[in-house]
């Protein structure tokens, strides 16, 4: 991790991690109503002031990313799950989750840096998850009609050093594409999103927020191809 501060947040703290595993232990709403003052010490708190921190370095990476500190409705993912559609009825998300999206993102669709904090699964992300059909034709065009400049964004050294593309494919190639088409593997891609993994044990040091900044840096190869192919200003 890097060395040099950026701001003074200092870390999540040790009971951070405790809340989540005891959490996925038990997650019912008797548990968490008991638990819930722990919650907010321990975890919202905490991460609405990761949040506040992290914009100056945001802004400087890039000013069309926002990094919202309200307590609903920003960058702070709700800790209660949508179980209408789901088959588990679990009520409780096991992680917390931080999303920074465009300036012109209505949700978590659309372009934008992200980190996810669960015992077991702690990830950076950046780019586009399940873009909707107009979106992901958008990049998709971009991608046959300027192969060059998506292979220099891709394969981007520090994007690459740190980054693998992950998300689900196609089975067979898009409506339009031919099927030897020398793009096939990016163009059968249903979401453009870069990871990169850390350890739990991370989010407690003093440099985490660094860390999560410079893996946010090493992405913008990928973010400049996506705002440009939606024509959106980066």
């Amino acid at each position: 991790m890097p060395t040099a501060r950026i701001t003074d947040f200092r870390g999540f703290s040790t009971d951070t991690v405790a809340f989540l595993s005891e959490l996925a232990a038990n997650n019912d709403r008797t548990w968490f109503n008991e638990n819930r003052q722990r919650y907010e010490n321990s975890v919202r708190e905490p991460a609405l002031a990761f949040i506040d921190a992290i914009g100056p370095g945001l802004r400087r990476i890039s000013p069309r990313f926002t990094a919202s500190a309200k307590r609903n409705g920003g960058s702070l993912m709700r800790v209660y799950r949508d179980t209408r559609f789901s088959k588990s009825k679990l009520p409780y998300k096991t992680n917390i989750g931080i999303q920074f999206r465009h300036e012109f993102g209505r949700d978590i669709h659309a372009p934008g840096f992200y980190l996810h904090i669960e015992p077991g699964e702690c990830f950076v992300g950046a780019g586009i998850w399940r873009p909707d059909a107009d979106t992901l034709g958008a990049i998709r065009t971009k991608i046959a009609e300027s192969p060059g400049t998506w292979r220099r964004a891709r394969d981007a050294k520090r994007l690459a050093a740190h980054f693998e593309l992950a998300g689900e494919q196609l089975k067979r190639m898009p409506r339009g594409y031919a099927a030897e088409h020398p793009m096939a593997e990016d163009l059968r891609r249903k979401d453009f999103i870069g990871i990169t993994g850390y350890e739990i044990g991370d989010i407690t040091e003093p440099e985490f927020l660094d860390y999560v900044l410079a893996r946010f840096a090493d992405a913008r190869p990928l973010m400049r191809f996506l705002c440009t192919a939606l024509e959106l200003r980066c």
